[in-house]
């Protein structure tokens, strides 16, 4: 199966980057997707927020007489293709069936991704190296920390073929969005109009915040009727002021 990378729109990326995964979730269900949050724990709090393609990773489970200590010289396979074909911009899912005794990555292969421009990595996993990935500003999501390496208990099969991540579909060039809150996978064919709705909702949102801050009522604010969508106009056309 050979899948085009397909670069997302920048005005996409700018509207996902301004919503909250929250958000984002919440035009996915108005669209009948309701399970397309991937509940992950970021390595580094301090870089959660992550938008782009999916480019898929799949492992099975190790057999001892295929899944040996890595030696030089030896043969390329899913995982090194992995981290030196994924696309700038694009985020590795990867998919270990639930299989957390392992790492599927360390900091080296982590910091190889980095430089070549890859946006984040997304394991239902573990993931190794875990004090370092911590320090390093990027994107690392994963379901714990796993000191082993990959293959004492997972085998690199295939890339950029449809898997399951965390009980979510995730086909190759699927948006995948990420904050503090977790990630969420957005459906390709539909990303640039939820993108545009969910920063359409989030700025709405922050108006219907600072106003509920000052002690007004929920009922006609959020939802809002035709004298709360006025005055939030005026706050869009005021810039959005904060106070």
């Amino acid at each position: 199966m050979t899948v085009v990378f397909a670069p997302l729109k920048p005005e996409t990326v700018a509207d996902f980057l301004y919503a909250s995964t929250a958000t984002v979730t919440m035009q996915l269900m108005k669209r009948g997707l309701r399970h397309m949050a991937i509940n992950l724990t970021p390595m580094n709090a301090n870089a959660t927020r992550m938008v782009g393609p999916a480019y898929t990773l799949r492992y099975i489970p190790a057999r001892e007489d295929i899944d040996l200590p890595p030696h030089p010289g030896e043969p390329e396979n899913a995982q090194k293709h992995a981290v030196e074909n994924a696309p700038p911009g694009s985020v590795v899912v990867v998919s270990t069936g639930g299989e957390l005794r392992s790492g599927t990555f360390g900091d080296i292969l982590a910091a190889r991704m980095h430089v070549r421009g890859v946006a984040g990595v997304v394991s239902d996993g573990g993931m190794r190296d875990a004090p370092v990935l911590r320090e390093m500003g990027w994107p690392v999501f994963a379901a714990c920390p796993a000191a082993p390496p990959s293959m004492c208990s997972i085998h690199p099969v295939d890339v950029q073929l449809p898997v399951g991540c965390g009980g979510v579909p995730v086909y190759p060039n699927d948006v995948i969005v990420s904050d503090a809150d977790g990630v969420v996978v957005v459906p390709r064919h539909m990303a640039d109009e939820v993108a545009r709705d969910s920063a359409a909702q989030e700025r709405l949102e922050k108006f219907v915040v600072l106003q509920v801050k000052k002690g007004r009522v929920i009922p006609g604010l959020y939802p809002p009727n035709d004298a709360a969508k006025v005055e939030f106009q005026a706050w869009v056309a005021a810039g959005e002021p904060t106070v």
